[in-house]
């Protein structure tokens, strides 16, 4: 009887064993690939399933967007300038199953491709379209680099360039070409403003010749600004008009 009972715990004990080992649980951001005496069945989860204890082997993967830094390295542009760039890569696990059996190590493999792809695509531009169309180029990257991790089961969902580095004697070159841009604004606004100073004072001009008046009351109003100042000596001119009624009031007094 004893050896009964004690038969039974032990079959009790190699099934608890049994269930415990053939339960698994995986996270809702993970996914479970099951591997069957080496061959891929598929992928479970999330929550609990069971699997076969010995004769099946489970591989967790991890499916969140995973941001991955492109080293940077140094770059020959289109017009031959060496630059250095870096940039940030967002992968995420789409298909488990191909990101375990199609590559050994999926993560490391998309930076080394990011790498080359980034030398790739900004070879064939040039500075200046690296640093006035960046969104542009991440596309092309997020696109290129996207295409050659698909057979992978891994999805590039954004490709950024972080940072442009430039040698010191083009930082330089940049600097004096930004300062005469800017010189070259400020002389165009100048004139500009001269045109349309001077088109102003020609209709100002016509407006005057056409009333004489208008000339007496600027004149006047000359006057008025300048006594403003203190200690101001005022010369104006007497106009020809006045001399001449003044000469014409003087004959005639004369002849009577």
């Amino acid at each position: 009887m004893e050896a009964v009972l004690s038969a039974g715990i032990v079959l009790a004990a190699i099934i608890v064993l049994f269930l415990a080992s053939s339960i698994k649980i995986v996270q809702e951001y993970e996914r479970g690939v099951i591997f069957r005496l080496g061959r891929c069945v598929g992928a479970k989860g999330p929550g609990v399933f069971f699997v076969i204890p010995v004769i099946d082997r489970i591989t967790k993967v991890n499916l969140q967007i995973i941001a991955a830094p492109v080293a940077s390295q140094a770059v020959i542009t289109k017009d031959n300038v060496t630059t250095t760039v870096d940039a940030v890569a967002y992968f995420q696990v789409i298909d488990p199953a191909a990101s375990v059996v199609r590559i050994r190590d999926w993560y490391t493999s998309s930076q080394l491709v990011a790498q080359t792809t980034l030398r790739a695509i900004v070879g064939r531009h040039e500075l200046d379209q690296l640093l006035s169309e960046r969104e542009r180029i991440d596309s092309e990257l997020q696109l290129s680099l996207d295409t050659q991790t698909e057979p992978w089961g891994v999805k590039v969902h954004r490709v950024e360039i972080r940072d442009v580095g430039l040698p010191e004697q083009m930082q330089r070159a940049m600097a004096r070409q930004a300062e005469a841009e800017r010189e070259r604004r400020a002389k165009i606004i100048a004139a500009e403003g001269e045109l349309q100073a001077s088109q102003k004072l020609g209709e100002a001009a016509d407006v005057i010749a056409g009333s004489p008046g208008a000339l007496q009351l600027r004149q006047l109003q000359t006057m008025v600004e300048i006594s403003a100042e203190r200690n101001s000596t005022i010369i104006f001119p007497i106009p020809i008009e006045l001399l001449e009624a003044f000469q014409a009031i003087s004959r005639a007094a004369s002849g009577r």
